[in-house]
């Protein structure tokens, strides 16, 4: 078929260049585009060098973000003079012999990355292996390798570049700034930190010449690998996080997770603090990231994310390490069982912390309290009865309507030590329930608390059988949007499990004719409209049990004691003995505290008696 303008042709064998082979300068520069993007690559290719090669102790040393030094010295067992111009060949390495390229126990190949800084900077390397009797050295520059040369070290092994990217200079103006460089570098060296706390970290910033400053430090732990693991994550995460994380120890079928994650009520905002890592190598992986997600989605808020830090290790051919360029994915041969085990994992830790709350709560309800009292400010109710709970104005501040019992101190002693939660001693503001424990007090938010009781509750009738249903006397009408009816009448047939049964009612109305027996007397109205809230804002990549859990959640809020309700005192110790027995009583549905406890040492703190 002639084509139009089909006098204009053209001679492609005048326009194709003909096939060459690429020269090992050319080439090294092609492969560090690929594994080299900024100076945090280079730092993480260096010293995943340094950890292969038995080093117990390992400082990094930048200037410029990286950009004009990186250096990376360390104490492993060191690279004998005869291998060092291996060590910036092509392919070269100690750590395979290429018989199995799945079957790999190290972070890399020795000598894989540094033909290509060799390729884009000026890089010297310094060594002296453990048996030999001086050290030596050999140097690249833009591809060009230098003879080897005598060098002055004791032992170990000195990585240097300088001048990254000097060979390709247009790679340079994709770079950011100094600070972000930096920020980059960091980061790398604190997720490699938490991998291997059995060895030292030292980083530091050299920009402006002299000793720099050190910007990072983890000195190397000893001992049991939990406890070294929980002193290094301290270090690196901060100890509020420690404070506040859940053992992690579970394995199956070639499998097995270790690490630490936070409590519901200890969250971010973002991933950020979110680290994973598998056979020791930092890794971002979408198995690790669905497998989190939903063992919190009973807990936490879609928008809210834990802190953790877990270490997947499995036998080397289950994984293959050498999906990307730069090692930073993976990719399971049955990704179905690795994200079983972190589920299952994670929500087992999360069970046994039952009701145990954040102690940042108890720092930021403290911090709360410091500053200078107003005289008179404080209205104080002693003489009450503890069966008879004294109740404040809500329109006053807390810190100026503290109600105590007149036995707050008489009955200290006569608490039961099985119950941490302590006993009901009054209620501030008609919604904070105050209880005595035997080692300081509790306040506790009674809506979040029994919100979180009728959902556990709900659960536990839908695991099984339905949610027990009542029959309203007088059908409810409720009107709707168009596109909230076509949602509400499309998971009608699912809403019967939990004890809610509507039907169409013609036009964008719906009538509803059964509401769940444990919420009582309810708005069938608000109810409704709730759950179609609900239903618009679920994701549609949800799995049908988090969008179940996630309307359940929705339900359970209108069975919950309502804030401004007062309550008597039989019924707030029967809502704390039920926190005490629930799991997952120290966090509502979306992952708020339901209550904070200060200790009776940091109360007498705040008064000056200790």
């Amino acid at each position: 078929m002639d084509l139009p303008n089909s006098d204009i042709s053209v001679d492609i064998s005048q326009t194709r260049a003909p096939i060459r082979q690429l020269g090992d300068a050319v080439a090294n520069r092609i492969a560090a585009g690929e594994v080299v993007e900024r100076p945090a690559a280079a730092v993480k290719e260096m010293v995943e060098n340094a950890i292969d090669a038995g080093a117990t102790r390992i400082e990094v040393a930048y200037a410029d973000g990286g950009k004009t030094l990186l250096r990376v010295t360390d104490d492993g067992f060191g690279i004998p003079e005869d291998q060092l111009f291996l060590a910036v060949s092509r392919h070269a390495t100690s750590k395979i012999d290429g018989s199995d390229l799945l079957n790999i126990h190290t972070f890399g190949f020795r000598g894989e990355a540094l033909p290509s800084l060799g390729a884009v900077g000026r890089l010297t390397i310094r060594s002296r292996s453990r048996d030999a009797e001086a050290a030596a050295s050999i140097a690249v520059n833009g591809g060009v390798v230098e003879a080897v040369k005598p060098a002055a070290l004791s032992h170990g092994t000195v990585v240097e570049l300088r001048d990254l990217f000097h060979a390709t200079p247009a790679r340079l103006k994709f770079l950011r700034t100094d600070r972000s460089e930096s920020s980059a570098i960091i980061d790398v060296i604190k997720r490699l930190a938490m991998a291997e706390p059995l060895i030292g970290f030292n980083l530091r910033d050299l920009t402006g010449g002299g000793e720099g400053r050190v910007v990072f430090q983890a000195p190397p732990q000893t001992g049991d690998l939990f406890d070294a693991l929980h002193v290094r994550l301290a270090k690196v995460l901060g100890k509020d996080f420690a404070a506040n994380a859940l053992r992690i120890d579970a394995g199956n079928e070639g499998l097995a997770i270790t690490g630490f994650t936070s409590l519901p009520t200890y969250s971010r905002g973002s991933s950020s603090a979110q680290y994973m890592f598998v056979n020791g190598r930092p890794v971002r992986d979408k198995v690790f990231v669905g497998a989190i997600r939903g063992a919190y989605s009973d807990f936490l808020h879609r928008y809210r994310y834990p802190a953790l830090a877990l270490f997947l290790e499995c036998d080397p051919p289950l994984v293959d390490v050498n999906v990307h360029p730069a090692k930073s994915e993976v990719r399971f041969r049955d990704p179905g069982i690795a994200r079983s085990l972190i589920t299952s994992a994670l929500r087992r830790a999360l069970i046994e912390a039952g009701h145990r709350a954040s102690t940042t709560l108890t720092d930021g309800a403290l911090g709360a309290f410091r500053h200078e009292p107003k005289i008179g400010s404080a209205i104080y109710q002693m003489a009450r009865r503890p069966e008879q709970p004294v109740y404040t104005s809500s329109q006053r501040g807390f810190t100026e309507a503290i109600t105590l019992s007149a036995r707050f101190e008489a009955s200290a002693e006569q608490a039961s030590e099985d119950q941490p939660l302590g006993t009901a001693r009054a209620q501030v503001h008609e919604n904070y329930v105050i209880a005595q424990t035997p080692d300081g007090i509790v306040i506790v938010d009674q809506h979040a608390a029994h919100e979180r009781l009728i959902y556990e509750r709900l659960k536990s009738q839908m695991a099984t059988n339905n949610v027990a249903a009542q029959a309203l006397l007088i059908p409810e009408i409720v009107e709707l949007a168009a596109d909230d009816h076509v949602r509400v009448l499309h998971a009608a047939a699912d809403l019967v499990s939990f004890g809610l049964v509507i039907e169409d009612f013609g036009g964008s109305a719906v009538c509803v004719r059964e509401t769940p027996a444990l919420l009582g007397e309810v708005n069938a109205v608000a109810l409704v409209n709730d759950i179609a809230d609900e239903l618009a804002d679920l994701n549609q990549t949800q799995s049908v049990k988090d969008k179940l859990e996630a309307i359940l959640s929705r339900v359970a809020c209108f069975g919950s004691i309502r804030s401004g309700r007062m309550m008597r005192v039989e019924e707030m110790n029967a809502l704390l003995r039920e926190m005490e027995a629930t799991p997952h009583s120290g966090q509502c549905n979306h992952g708020r505290p339901t209550y904070v406890e200060l200790k009776l040492r940091d109360i007498e703190k705040l008064f000056g008696r200790r």
